[in-house]
């Protein structure tokens, strides 16, 4: 009896050791993905190629099988998530980086490929790749832990063209063992530049390289990383709901072990401090020319002068690329034909307020008030003239209507801001605020001839 006993116990330890080996051992997919080159953005973003290349590279080095992409159409990463999917093994390790321009929409995450036709809310869900479904999909294969590693807080002009203000990104509905981080805080967006390398990548990088600490460490460690070396204007958001212990710098798995929690420290906010940015300078002519946009819909309006979209279209594109006076055209030529076109009345509201023509302005933004009582972009329009016109009272009450209907609003919360300043207050939360979610806000407004100094 005590002999069966004895080769019992073997066999479950021979077992149990099976088991561990299994989970030491599990595959470790990742898919990278770096879109830089948007036909529809200023510039190319030159740091996402090498961002790419090194989060590729130290995957690798970590055991990971990795299939870097990039600039990838919407064909085209339809068909590389499907190849990621069909290589997730039951119990693996699945990671997608990606690096380039998210959005989000109907409050989900949409990565976007370098041929999105965004326009309107709508086509979103038609062009993106929702981050949600992704993690789904990585579930449904098979995979024990998910992770999604996002750079793409970045304003983009897809969300300038039908909105006023940049949204961010918004927080994964993931499954469970997953770790999500984004390169900024939900609704927030990075300041925009042409670098080499991104500041978030490289916190991340050398956190992912540290022995002996958990993935989830690594996250939080890049997280505080981030924030210090941005002084708190960016804060990474991440989460978590890990039931296992991974390690990027060890193929080791482990039962996780919660009695020792990483203490965050919760910064103190920022006192903000008058700032005068240079605003940035309008294109010239050539440069306009050269944009592929701009081009396209000039070619169509050329084959059809009654193409009031197209005029529509490239009218948001000047006025996105501060070319108002040629904004203000094509709003003019779409208000002759459609006189009660609010959004319309909107956009030219905006560009002849940035311009210098605030009666002109209010003008407009009244009568797409009065047709349209809710537009939220109208009111936080009318809150720039009234600014301009030094009519602070009003401008509050625009502003606060407008952030009543949309509280996401930078542009919104930094107005009211100003205003709470001019009329003697203090308005330092509101225009803290703005700036966490949208590190250009300064030179947004620098560029409609506003600053944050009282007059």
């Amino acid at each position: 009896m005590r002999a069966a006993l004895m080769l019992l116990l073997a066999g479950l330890v021979v077992l149990s050791g099976g088991a561990a080996c299994h989970a030491a051992d599990a595959a470790k997919i990742a898919l990278v993905i770096g879109n830089a080159k948007y036909p529809d953005n200023e510039f190319v973003l030159s740091e996402v190629a090498n961002d790419a290349q090194d989060v590729a590279e130290e995957l690798k080095r970590g055991g990971f099988v990795v299939d870097r992409q990039s600039n990838l159409t919407g064909d085209a990463m339809r068909q590389v998530l499907g190849r990621f999917y069909d290589r997730i093994e039951r119990g693996a390790v699945a990671l997608i980086f990606f690096d380039g321009f998210a959005i989000q929409s109907n409050r989900q995450t949409y990565l976007l490929p370098v041929d999105a036709q965004i326009w309107t809310e709508p086509d979103v869900s038609r062009d993106g790749f929702g981050l949600d479904a992704i993690l789904a999909e990585m579930n449904t294969r098979g995979a024990a832990i998910k992770i999604a590693l996002i750079d793409a807080s970045r304003r983009n002009p897809f969300e300038r063209r039908f909105r006023r203000y940049s949204a961010g990104l918004a927080p994964a509905i993931a499954p469970s063992n997953t770790l999500v981080l984004y390169s900024a805080a939900l609704g927030a967006v990075t300041a925009t530049g042409k670098t080499d390398r991104s500041l978030f990548v490289a916190e991340l990088l050398r956190e992912m390289r540290a022995p002996n600490i958990s993935a989830e460490q690594a996250l939080t460690n890049t997280k505080n990383g981030v924030v210090a070396a941005t002084n708190r204007e960016q804060v990474p958001w991440l989460s978590s709901s890990l039931t296992t212990e991974f390690s990027f710098a060890s193929p080791a798995t482990r039962p996780r072990d919660d009695t020792a929690k990483p203490e965050v420290q919760t910064p103190e906010p920022l006192k903000p401090v008058c700032e005068v940015p240079q605003a940035e300078p309008a294109p010239n002519a050539d440069e306009l020319a050269r944009d592929p946009v701009i081009a396209d819909l000039s070619r169509r309006i050329t084959a059809n002068a009654n193409d009031v979209t197209s005029r529509y279209k490239r009218g948001q594109v000047y006025a996105i690329k501060r070319a108002y006076a040629l904004a203000i055209q094509d709003f003019d030529a779409v208000l002759r034909r459609a006189p009660k076109d609010a959004e319309a009345l909107n956009n030219r509201c905006w560009s002849r307020a940035a311009t210098g023509d605030p009666q002109g302005a209010l003008a407009d933004c009244n009568l797409a008030l009065q047709i349209n009582p809710g537009l939220s972009d109208a009111l936080d329009s009318r809150g720039l003239v009234n600014l301009k016109l030094g009519r602070n009272a009003e401008a509050t009450k625009d502003y606060t209507d407008a952030i009543q209907r949309n509280p996401r609003s930078s542009s919104s919360l930094f107005g009211r801001g100003i205003a709470a300043r001019r009329s003697g207050g203090d308005g330092a939360t509101d225009i803290a605020q703005a700036k966490s979610m949208n590190p250009n806000i300064l030179k947004e407004f620098a560029g409609y001839g506003v600053t944050e100094c009282t007059p």
